[in-house]
């Protein structure tokens, strides 16, 4: 894996901010306009825009456009090199401790004799 993966780094961005997660959490019933997305909100239509302009670079969404209204669908498979990272992650923590819990009983059984 490269030390610095724009991907990743995008999907974790995208993700980062509370108002992108509500979007996405929303998407994932169906698609929806770019008004209903907003209106929770409470923001401006321009920095709704931002915050979708964020989760579409990322892959997160597509959006389409019919006449004047844009609608945006999630993209449930851009979150794969995300879930395999974090995979990969946990199994080199779960490998970790469990070389500690190794170290640790054998101390304790040292310990008895």
């Amino acid at each position: 894996m490269a030390k610095h993966n724009t991907e990743l780094s995008n999907l974790f961005h995208a993700l980062a901010d509370p108002t992108r997660r509500a979007m996405l959490t929303r998407l994932a019933k169906g698609a929806a306009p770019v008004s209903e997305l907003a209106e929770p909100t409470g923001l401006r239509l321009p920095t709704v825009m931002r915050h979708l302009s964020v989760l579409e670079d990322a892959g997160l969404i597509a959006t389409s456009k019919d006449g004047r209204v844009r609608t945006c669908a999630i993209v449930p498979e851009a979150l794969t090199p995300m879930r395999t990272w974090l995979d990969e992650q946990k199994q080199i923590w779960e490998s970790r401790l469990d070389r500690l819990d190794d170290y640790v009983k054998m101390v304790m059984e040292e310990r008895k004799k």
